[in-house]
């Protein structure tokens, strides 16, 4: 089991060519460390003998200390991967970011797309948009209506919904009851709203591809009213027809405060995870009935709940959050082996900060493993919630393999400390493969840079 580098040492700087490995726990190190981010891509290629040839394109060169080095000296795989542990830890830098304030509006979703068609993303939050990419020229859209200290504005889904080319954007409202999708104008003229669907109370709204078409579904939280997923209707080459128009499929009755997607019986289908239990997915998702499994009460969760395979037993597990008290809190699934059927071990991540209504499960630093963002949702019920006037906070939790540790980015009284609204977004803005956090609420609208 041996290896070869050839590379070139220059002082202290060192280039990585050619890698010839010769097993395939050799292969998936090379890929690890491509994923790592230590080179830009890998390319396979297989040679005339058993060995495979791995090329990695693109290498990046980094100051290392001489010992650091050595390490591609080594000859043995075991010395390799053991190696390139102690490496990864000497290269991985704690994640730093920087605060830029973008606007003092009071909306309470923000959304990342392209608005203009220039290949640079967009900042959008209620009835303006920001053009990047230095996010300084802003731009009316249309008002969302006002009720009190409510904007009716609790998502902002991109979507080409009539197929023209342009992103559009879909949103709706707990006081207007109604889902609507709001048409990009393609110039400085005020977007066209369009109804959906009159849905009831609306907490937020999600879109995840139920079906595995390749095309999002609409899923609005209506706690007091069905569970409803809307279908944008397609042509064949899967874009809108220019109708806009959206078939609703009605999935269960009233099913309270939280949402979230995810396939929890690795039956290779995507369920749906409500606040009290969760609908197993039919082959069939719009014609078939699907199976409700009340395994759980999570009180007013967050929207999502995550579905993730945490401790990577091979079963799928789920972050939660309370939007509207205190606590956030991580479900361990484990099986009956008789019966089959799930349970449920409850692990607290944070009992000590209230409101946290968003989640988002991302890689932050692009090192192949997953980091959950959340922080306090300002003002949810305008301070009349457990720990409503407390501290604002936005942190991101990194799994140890044992339990959450948690970072904080920003914390502190309003105006000082930042919250995540009712619905964030995870985009890397300034180009430099590191995704930045872009949050809007009752406390304004900031991008914490991911440096």
């Amino acid at each position: 089991m041996l290896f070869e580098v050839k590379g070139l040492f220059r002082n202290k700087m060192y280039r990585i060519g050619d890698v010839i490995l010769c097993s395939n726990e050799a292969k998936n190190a090379a890929i690890a460390l491509a994923k790592a981010r230590l080179f830009n891509e890998v390319s396979v290629q297989k040679s005339k003998s058993k060995c495979i040839h791995y090329f990695l394109t693109n290498p990046k060169e980094w100051m290392y200390k001489k010992r650091t080095v050595l390490i591609f000296l080594l000859l043995s795989i075991s010395g390799f991967l053991q190696s390139m542990q102690i490496m990864a830890q000497e290269l991985k830098h704690p994640m730093q970011f920087s605060k830029t304030k973008i606007a003092s509006e009071s909306y309470e979703s923000v959304g990342v797309f392209d608005v203009n068609g220039d290949a640079s993303p967009d900042i959008i939050s209620g009835g303006f948009w920001y053009e990047g990419p230095e996010f300084l020229e802003k731009h009316a859209l249309g008002e969302a209506k006002r009720y009190g200290e409510y904007w009716d504005d609790f998502s902002t889904i991109p979507m080409d919904v009539n197929g023209d080319g342009k992103l559009d954007f879909i949103t709706g409202g707990w006081f207007g009851m109604q889902l609507v999708w709001k048409e990009n104008s393609g110039n400085d003229e005020e977007w066209k709203e369009h109804l959906i669907a009159n849905t009831g109370n609306i907490e937020t709204t999600r879109a995840w591809d139920i079906d595995g078409d390749g095309i999002l579904e609409i899923i609005p939280n209506t706690p007091n009213d069905s569970l409803i997923i809307y279908r944008l209707q397609v042509d064949e080459q899967g874009k809108g027809t220019g109708t806009g128009n959206f078939k609703p499929y009605g999935i269960m009755g009233k099913h309270g405060h939280g949402l979230g997607f995810g396939d929890l019986n690795g039956d290779g289908r995507g369920d749906l995870i409500v606040y009290n239990g969760w609908l197993e997915a039919p082959e069939q998702p719009y014609t078939h009935p699907w199976i409700f499994h009340q395994e759980f009460d999570f009180g007013t969760a967050s929207i999502p709940i995550i579905v993730a395979d945490v401790n990577a037993d091979g079963l799928k597990d789920l972050i939660v959050g309370q939007a509207h008290g205190y606590g956030l809190d991580w479900y361990e699934q484990q099986k009956d082996l008789k019966s089959k059927k799930s349970h449920w071990i409850k692990h607290p991540i944070d009992p000590f900060n209230s409101q946290y209504h968003s989640l988002e499960w991302e890689d932050l630093d692009g090192d192949g493993t997953m980091e959950l963002i959340t922080g306090k949702r300002y003002h949810a019920h305008n301070g009349h919630d457990p720990g409503g006037n407390d501290p604002i906070g936005l942190y991101f939790f990194e799994w140890n393999g044992e339990s959450f540790t948690k970072q904080i980015i920003d914390y502190g009284p309003y105006g000082e400390g930042k919250g995540t609204g009712v619905y964030f977004s995870i985009a890397d803005l300034d180009g430099n493969m590191r995704k930045d956090i872009i949050v809007a609420g009752k406390d304004g609208l900031y991008v914490y840079y991911n440096n």
